[in-house]
């Protein structure tokens, strides 16, 4: 579903959950994880329903990840860097930090 329209003429690798994935200089680190197929960033406390980007400027949270060890990261405000290593929350493994953020 999602692709780029321009060409993909500085490409970058990032870890995503232990494996490399391919992504464009000029990706955030939610737009990476979309073109790769990764749509579930996180679970919910709740009811462990799972979430992704939804608003993709930073307002609704649904999109925290662990970037190169931070927990709690949005990852639609975040640049991807070169080696970035990244851990979508699908497992339950959510920080502490995420209350509040269900919907």
């Amino acid at each position: 579903m999602f692709r780029n329209l321009l060409k993909q003429d500085h490409a970058i690798t990032l870890s995503v959950n232990g494996k490399s994935v391919a992504a464009c200089t000029d990706d955030t680190v939610a737009t990476a994880l979309l073109k790769n197929g990764i749509t579930s960033f996180r679970m919910t406390s709740v009811s462990g329903a799972a979430r992704g980007p939804y608003c993709c400027m930073g307002v609704c949270f649904e999109c925290l990840v662990t970037i190169d060890g931070e927990t709690n990261r949005q990852a639609c405000l975040v640049p991807v860097t070169p080696g970035m290593a990244i851990e979508t929350h699908t497992d339950g493994s959510q920080s502490s930090k995420d209350h509040g953020h269900d919907r």
